[in-house]
């Protein structure tokens, strides 16, 4: 695997990857800062930078302050990833590259060059653009497609069964698109053990042993057997590592013989708050087009207009239709002066173009004020009087948006607090109708706008650290046991803010995150090939979450749920319906993923599972080499 950034993304997603899926990474970062050279020599360092410089992570036993260089691991300075540079990172016989530079540009124009360098070669790209994205993921798959990339395996034995150009596929993805449903759903339920299956959010729940005569849920499937429980009162993510250690994917016979030791069960994540306030049609109705005081002022001309044509009806004894048309004629001041008329009817008259002249005002007021309705509409939205139970959202960049449309998704009450009026994210509010208070965060009373005492949770995700911090501190002032997520950039900082939070408020939930830690199990996850879907860790261990075409796969095709379950290695979780047309009486009905399998369902070629693996086991079920630790 090859991983290029410029960012804490490129060091963490090498960590995942050693780390979790056990694989050899090459690790490709800008050049470090060197004296500026006269320009004679400058011709030459151009010249050699091009091919980067190989550093051997020579502190084997010294323990460096960069995690990321382990015995073994191989990383490249270079000003840019350049066609010699990616040559010389292997590119031509990876499995797998990463190109997570936070500028697009670099790394489109890196993927077109390593796409010409190795067609079989897994592309995973950082952009934030989605359109372009899309387009990005089409051309890369049709340049490897005419290139002859899709008609065999990965070298270095990486291929899966069937389906490679699905593997082979270019996969475009955004840091704020991969951090949203961690972030939702440490906001909902306080964890970031989450997996987003088909745009449904999975969490694992780590359960204490049942107590005697107590019956403990199962959720929908018990991923482990713990070897130690959590006390932690504010919610610990993971037992400590002790006894025989974890056993995953247990059967149901472990699972009952199993007492005294808790269990890692896998739930849906949902919100049971309260429901948000019934939208309106998208016709406005009259009264809310007009103030009442102009109502009323339209009302009296009514009337009065009324009581002229009676009145007219009386004078004249004319037909009352023609009486009523005399008097409209009056009122517009387009009827022929009353000259020989009787003195009644000329006072009639009078009476009539006075009102006329009243008409006029009320007339411009009624136009003007519909328009300011309609123009209040489509602005921005002010808290309701008596919200509570709503999730404040501070920050509507690039990460407070996509977060702000996942809240709205799960059907989640939001107000959102942001101090630049022009932000991205306004037009996405706007349109789904959700509260914003404009303001900084910082300055008192903003939060307080925001109903931030009578709030669920609160999430920090503007671009400054210092303010999400500040923010989440004067939260908890105001509200002690407020759930509270903050994001921070650098990783090391997000843990010591989050154990002193922890500390100084046991009973509150806190969460620190960093963006690159959150987004580098998605990145992960694509290296490894479309059908990784997440990975959960499971105190020391790691269970990995994948979508797996059956055909091809014997030790599925042709099998029953029961007869594929292999403890310990997989389990098939739920079956994806609406990846083929559904047959009466041949599959289970309704569209999606379907959890409730029964266990003589057989599963056929043309289906598409989701199902639970450790490692090794996913491994040997996708006919990819494993990898021992060192």
């Amino acid at each position: 695997m090859v991983v290029c950034g410029d960012d804490g993304l490129a060091h963490r997603l090498a960590t995942e990857l050693r780390g979790v899926y056990r694989e050899q990474v090459v690790l490709v970062v800008p050049l470090a800062e060197h004296p500026p050279q006269p320009m004679a020599g400058r011709a030459r360092a151009a010249s050699a930078a091009l091919f980067g410089r190989m550093v051997t992570a020579v502190n084997r036993g010294t323990g460096g302050s960069d995690d990321t260089l382990v015995p073994d691991e191989r990383v490249m300075e270079a000003a840019e990833p350049s066609e010699a540079v990616l040559a010389d990172a292997g590119v031509d016989r990876a499995a797998a590259l990463a190109l997570v530079y936070d500028d697009d540009e670099t790394n489109i124009r890196a993927a077109l060059t390593a796409r010409r360098l190795n067609p079989r070669l897994r592309l995973v790209l950082r952009l934030y653009n989605r359109r372009l994205g899309q387009h990005i993921e089409e051309l890369l798959d049709q340049a490897a497609e005419v290139a002859g990339g899709t008609s065999a395996g990965h070298r270095g034995g990486h291929g899966g069964h069937g389906g490679h150009g699905a593997d082979i596929a270019t996969t475009v993805l955004s840091d704020a698109d991969t951090t949203a449903p961690a972030l939702v759903a440490t906001a909902l339920v306080g964890t970031s053990k989450v997996v987003d299956a088909e745009g449904l959010l999975l969490r694992a729940v780590e359960r204490r042993p049942p107590r005697p005569g107590e019956v403990a849920d199962p959720g929908l499937c018990t991923l482990a057997l713990l070897s130690a429980t959590s006390n932690d009162p504010a919610g610990a993510e993971g037992s400590e590592d002790s006894g025989d250690g974890p056993q995953l994917l247990p059967d149901a016979e472990a699972v009952a013989a199993a007492t005294g030791r808790g269990t890692v069960v896998l739930e849906q994540v949902s919100y049971s708050g309260p429901p948000l306030p019934a939208r309106r049609a998208g016709v406005m109705p009259f009264a809310s087009l007009f103030s009442a005081r102009l109502r009323w002022s339209l009302a009296g001309l009514v009337a009065a207009v009324v009581a002229l044509a009676v009145a007219l009806i009386l004078v004249t004894d004319d037909h009352p239709l023609h009486a009523i048309y005399i008097t409209l004629l009056d009122l517009f001041a387009i009827n022929d002066p009353a000259v020989d008329a009787p003195l009644g009817q000329q006072v009639l008259q009078l009476l009539s173009g006075l009102v006329g002249l009243l008409l006029l005002p009320v007339l411009l007021a009624a136009v003007l004020e519909a328009l300011g309705t309609f123009r209040t509409a489509s602005a921005l939205r002010k808290p309701p009087r008596g919200l509570s139970g709503h999730v404040v959202l501070l920050g509507l960049g690039k990460i407070g948006t996509r977060v702000l449309t996942r809240l709205r998704e799960l059907h989640i009450p939001v107000v959102c607090v942001e101090a630049d009026p022009e932000a991205r994210g306004m037009a996405v509010a706007r349109r789904l109708r959700v509260p914003v208070v404009v303001g900084d965060v910082t300055q008192e009373g903003v939060l307080e706008s925001a109903k931030i005492h009578r709030a669920d949770a609160l999430l920090a995700l503007t671009s400054i650290d210092t303010t999400n911090l500040e923010s989440v501190l004067y939260a908890r002032s105001v509200r002690p046991d407020l759930r509270a997520v903050l994001r921070l950039y650098d990783d090391d900082f997000a843990k010591a803010v989050y154990r002193t939070l922890r500390t100084a408020h046991p009973a509150a939930l806190t969460r620190s995150r960093s963006v690159s830690h959150l987004a580098a199990p998605a990145f992960a996850g694509a290296m490894m090939g479309r059908q990784i879907l997440g990975a959960i860790p499971v105190e020391r261990r790691v269970l990995l979450f994948a979508a797996v075409v059956v055909d091809g796969h014997p030790q599925l095709e042709g099998r029953t749920v029961a007869e594929a379950f292999r403890p310990g290695a997989w389990r098939v979780l739920a079956l994806d319906t609406a990846a083929r047309g559904a047959t009466a009486g041949s599959e289970p009905p309704g569209s999606g993923l379907v959890w409730d399998l029964p266990d003589t369902y057989v599963l056929r070629a043309g289906d598409r599972v989701v199902l639970a693996a450790t490692r090794r086991g996913l491994a040997e079920l996708l006919g990819r080499r494993t990898r021992s630790p060192r």
